[in-house]
């Protein structure tokens, strides 16, 4: 990895991803544009940009989703590459073309690859050809008829899946034959309305799997390794909220077997670059192909920290046509991470979304900390995007230590002015059952329910759920607000200059000087 592979990249993103793309650019010596919407005018990637062009308003088919747009304002800037980052218009598979029909380089896989795995129907017919356990399904279900039948056949409960989802968008459990005809018009509906395409298809029911996930990297001369696994199972409604790697259960024998499998189902799609290869794994140690993420995935830290590897950075070599490293399938996970995905929702009232202004943000620091994150004191969430500010994550020697750190983290940490997710994490970290690695993907939504993860957190942002506490939070505040006046912000080395460029910068980009 010599000298820069492009001079500029265009990143067609925003938030914790944009920043992280940020980093590893710079470390390349490599200019770093992005693009923002009207409601990112002063958001932490903009002014953290060597470049920052406006995209257009707030909601994202009129900002991030506009593909053709992005890819005119690369060449117009003389971007060599696209980053697409994770969500919006990163496994848009006409996207990809775009940028490879325009003569960019699409740092991602190839647009064949993107649109094969798009579609869980062709994903799961090509990687069982390749050898790779897949749950036992159907085809696409034209009907409810036809999805009983096959539910009779291999017995309940099923799960009806959207062909072209993801995220838990278009997935339905079925328990019993009435539970049938409402959950297939439901789940056609929620496809629908999310992909734009209705068709579903059925699946056995595995019953309490975990999630676990290969890290996958291929280059273009052919070479497809595995970079190890990640455990995925603690999640709400098929959203993950916590990541470990390793998984406590994975032996180096199993991980071989899931890795052997991964590399086999990026090599039947010609894969390159970055990808995730999902597995559901059964209490009983079976392991089934759930899906392909053909991007970087948003857990990608943890993998980081027991590997040692910046898989940014290799996503930007790989691109540039450079073989992947030597020894890489040697790799071995080195120590524990875990993740803790920190969302702007309040865990205690639905999850409802809480935009608003931060009002003070102290992020962790120490030995094995790091902060992914996409948000500053003062800045504003807004409601259009995904709620999540960034991403906790802490290494240890073992998991145990890790365990430690990451509530020592999380008691360091302070968000105030809007709801989060952190007081969950905090009782989560309590539970004896996470504690000992005992996790399925339905743990913590079962858990809420019933009522085993109450909330102990004395931040005034949550004192609703402590109300025995008010006096004590409204003492720390005060020691804190008389401790913050009589500090004089520094930029890190001893001086005002990075508070002052930032204020700078704001009111350049607020009178439309970087449009």
């Amino acid at each position: 990895m010599g000298s820069p592979p492009f001079a500029k990249v265009l990143i067609a993103n925003r938030g914790e991803i944009a920043v992280r793309i940020l980093r590893a650019l710079r470390e390349r010596g490599i200019t770093g544009a992005v693009i923002y919407s009207d409601a990112d005018r002063t958001s932490l990637p903009v002014l953290l940009a060597d470049e920052a062009y406006r995209i257009g308003p707030a909601p994202s088919p009129q900002s991030y989703l506009k593909g053709e747009e992005i890819v005119e304002l690369a060449l117009r800037i003389g971007a060599g590459a696209i980053h697409p980052g994770y969500g919006f218009l990163a496994e848009n598979a006409g996207f990809a073309r775009r940028v490879e029909e325009a003569g960019l380089t699409f740092i991602g896989p190839p647009a064949s690859a993107v649109e094969v795995m798009g579609s869980k129907l062709e994903s799961r017919r090509i990687v069982a050809d390749a050898g790779v356990p897949v749950v036992p399904g159907s085809g696409e279900m034209p009907d409810a008829e036809a999805a009983a039948e096959f539910a009779e056949r291999v017995g309940y409960p099923v799960m009806l899946k959207a062909s072209a989802g993801g995220g838990g968008k278009g997935m339905r459990r079925v328990h019993a034959p009435e539970e049938l005809p409402k959950a297939y018009r439901a789940a056609r509906s929620e496809a629908r309305a999310s992909f734009g395409d209705d068709s579903v298809y059925c699946e056995k029911y595995i019953e309490r799997p975990r999630h676990v996930e290969i890290q996958i990297f291929g280059d273009r001369n052919g070479t497809v390794v595995s970079l190890g696994e990640r455990e995925c199972s603690v999640q709400r409604r098929h959203q993950k909220v916590i990541e470990e790697a390793p998984s406590p259960v994975v032996d180096p024998e199993l991980r071989r077997r899931m890795g052997e499998a991964a590399v086999l189902a990026a090599r039947a799609v010609g894969y390159v670059n970055a990808g995730t290869v999902e597995f559901l794994l059964a209490p009983g140690g079976e392991f089934y192909f759930l899906e392909m993420n053909t991007r970087l995935q948003v857990e990608h830290p943890v993998t980081e920290l027991v590997t040692g590897l910046d898989l940014v950075r290799l996503q930007v070599a790989v691109a540039a046509g450079e073989p992947l490293p030597p020894g890489l399938d040697r790799i071995e996970p080195e120590g524990h991470a875990i993740e803790a995905r920190l969302y702007a929702e309040d865990p205690y009232s639905g999850f409802a979304p809480s935009p608003g202004t931060i009002e003070r943000l102290r992020l962790p620091e120490g030995p094995g900390v790091r902060n992914d994150c996409g948000v500053y004191e003062g800045a504003t969430v807004p409601i259009h995007y995904d709620p999540m500010l960034g991403k906790l994550i802490v290494w240890g020697s073992d998991r145990e230590q890790a365990m430690l750190r990451l509530e020592r983290a999380l008691a360091e940490l302070r968000i105030d002015g809007i709801r989060t997710t952190v007081p969950l994490y905090r009782a989560l970290l309590r539970d004896p059952d996470f504690r000992a690695g005992r996790l399925d993907i339905a743990m913590l939504d079962r858990k809420l329910a019933e009522g085993e993860l109450a909330a102990t957190d004395l931040s005034p942002g949550h004192l609703a759920h402590c109300p025995e506490l008010p006096m004590i939070a409204a003492a720390i505040e005060h020691v804190e607000r008389a401790a913050s006046r009589s500090r004089v912000p520094t930029d890190g080395a001893g001086g005002s200059r990075g508070r002052w460029s930032a204020a700078a910068r704001r009111e350049a980009i607020e009178g439309g000087r970087w449009s």
